[in-house]
């Protein structure tokens, strides 16, 4: 088994360091016009961060399970050396994107990732408010194991593609070099990740690079300040509550559902879906229209 270090624990003191300089700097330098901080969203934010720490352990049993015993049934093997390191990053960060969007257009995917956009500022402690039930990621990085990455080994690549997305979580930095920017995720292209305006809604997936979004159609230029949040915001800053709320929204509408047709797609269809027949069909169809995708929808929770 490769002997690969997790990036994430290493990176901890560095993500102090950062988050203190950048409370300081909002402080010191405050823009009126940015989301800016706000205590308990911040503590809620590193509480979901730190919650995310002990269910993950909880889930790696298992998903190693299950990775294991595929790189066991499979015939192929990808060393771990200098050269293929920066090619698993690659093929990892490419099915990121893959598991990213569909975490944001199916419904109960969405309802573990919808905790990552709950937040309406966008800092760096934003970064940290991280899910609890990422039970339904692991399906989307089944190919690479397959093809003989180690289960180890996609474990130190995906905990790589979390540490950078870290520093792009934050308002202080504006764009960057237009070469730059073309190539690889920045503070710019995932503002727009983050914002609930229509135009901005289920764009800019990438994890590291931001090239999948050109080449798949997802991509958006940040133009207006984003709005940060989702498109019907949760008012709550209890932990418990930001994990599950959109379970719980799911639950409600499954018991309310009038056929099995409408309980498939209140799971597996996109988060602002409704039932074909009636007005709130219609009335949901035209909010998609004017936000021109699928809509963020959140519950309101008390």
């Amino acid at each position: 088994m490769p002997n690969l270090p997790d990036a994430v624990l290493w990176s901890i003191p560095a993500f102090v360091l950062l988050t203190v300089i950048e409370v300081i700097s909002v402080r010191i330098r405050p823009d009126e016009d940015a989301a800016g901080y706000e205590t308990k969203d911040a503590a809620t934010s590193v509480g979901m961060g730190l919650g995310s720490l002990a269910f993950d352990l909880l889930w790696k049993i298992p998903i190693v399970a299950i990775y294991t015993a595929i790189h066991e049934l499979t015939p192929l093997r990808v060393p771990v050396l200098w050269w293929t390191i920066p090619l698993m990053l690659l093929a990892q960060d490419f099915f990121s994107y893959w598991s990213h969007r569909g975490h944001h257009v199916i419904r109960v995917l969405w309802a573990c990732h919808v905790v990552h956009h709950s937040s309406r500022k966008f800092n760096l402690t934003t970064a940290l408010r991280q899910p609890w039930t990422t039970w339904t990621v692991w399906p989307f990085h089944v190919p690479l194991i397959a093809l003989g990455v180690h289960p180890a080994a996609l474990a130190f690549c995906s905990s790589v593609n979390l540490v950078y997305q870290y520093w792009i979580h934050t308002e202080r930095i504006g764009k960057l070099p237009r070469a730059f920017e073309f190539v690889f995720n920045t503070p710019s292209h995932h503002r727009v990740h983050h914002a609930s305006q229509g135009g901005y809604l289920d764009r800019n997936f990438g994890g590291i690079l931001i090239v999948w979004d050109r080449l798949f159609g997802s991509f958006a230029e940040e133009t207006e300040r984003p709005v940060y949040g989702l498109t019907k915001n949760i008012d709550t800053y209890n932990p418990l509550k930001v994990a599950t709320h959109e379970y719980v929204s799911i639950a409600r509408d499954l018991r309310r559902a009038g056929s099995w047709d409408e309980r498939a797609g209140r799971v597996f269809r996109g988060p602002g879906w409704g039932p074909a027949a009636g007005r709130r069909s219609t009335a949901v169809k035209a909010v998609h229209s004017r936000q021109g995708g699928v809509g963020r929808r959140g519950a309101v929770v008390r």
